[in-house]
């Protein structure tokens, strides 16, 4: 099967930022005309007890997950289409709400409706630097608070790109691990998005065969330091790598390069089915 099927979809991406977008710029009416920069940053901070804003939250968290298993669904089916194993695919999925997936499921619901939530605090806490900057300069409350009410728009699309992007790809991962596992299914092949943004340290980990109790630390792997650590495929922040669990090692093209213990090796099939 082609492999980008196992990426995120970028319209359930898209949705989730639109719709996130939008919510939070209904604020900019509130702030409009405002001359203090604390009165700006204490109407966006007191988001964090709006119900509404709540139930929004919970409401679109449920649509990213159930988008992100939705579309799972069909690219497991195809996946049991044709493989060998394709019997006990498909009995995993009826049950799997019943088991460890269905325990993720609930998990990341939770996990992306408090990143959700949490997202005017991050612009008020933002702003809050600023002000404290300018401050520092000596400019007027009054010309700082219009510097917050023109850079609101901008900040708050940034925010929910950031946002949209990183959970929707961290969803899909750790659903996809959570499927994989479930069948016996101990590895992926780490896929990047083989255009001109890809960072260096995915780039480098691009086709190389991971597995899931062994996550890599790309940037350690090129000498690059970082405060990331080990993580999977679409782990990152903004970032567009994703799992394609290896399924079937006949559609695998051996000899292939291995991620284990901290380094990257090329392994024939024999080699590979040895360690698994």
């Amino acid at each position: 099967m082609d492999n980008n099927e196992w990426s995120p979809k970028r319209r359930l991406e898209l949705n989730v930022q639109r719709s996130l977008t939008d919510k939070i710029l209904t604020l900019q009416d509130a702030i409009e005309g405002l001359t203090d920069p604390f009165d700006i940053t204490n109407v966006i901070h007191n988001w964090l007890s709006n119900m509404t804003f709540h139930y929004f939250a919970d409401d679109l968290a449920s649509k990213l997950v159930s988008g992100v298993l939705n579309s799972g669904n069909k690219t497991w089916r195809q996946a049991a289409r044709e493989s060998s194993n394709g019997r006990a695919i498909y009995e995993a999925l009826r049950k799997e709400m019943q088991g460890p997936v269905g325990m993720e499921v609930h998990a990341q619901f939770k996990r992306n409706a408090e990143i959700i939530k949490s997202m005017p605090m991050n612009i008020a806490d933002q702003m809050t630097k600023y002000i404290g900057e300018e401050s520092m300069k000596g400019r007027r409350a009054s010309a700082i608070a219009e510097d917050l009410i023109a850079k609101f728009p901008d900040v708050t699309r940034k925010k929910a790109a950031l946002i949209a992007r990183t959970e929707t790809s961290k969803t899909s991962t750790v659903l996809t691990r959570a499927r994989a596992e479930s069948i016996g299914i101990p590895a992926y092949i780490w896929r990047s998005s083989e255009d001109g943004r890809v960072r260096d340290s995915h780039r480098h980990m691009d086709g190389v065969i991971v597995f899931w109790r062994d996550p890599p630390s790309p940037e350690e792997l090129i000498g690059i330091k970082s405060t990331l650590g080990k993580y999977h495929a679409g782990n990152a922040p903004n970032c567009r790598c994703y799992p394609s669990p290896v399924i079937n090692l006949d559609y695998v093209n051996f000899p292939c390069k291995v991620y284990r213990n901290n380094t990257i090796t090329t392994m024939t099939r024999h080699k590979f089915e040895s360690i698994m």
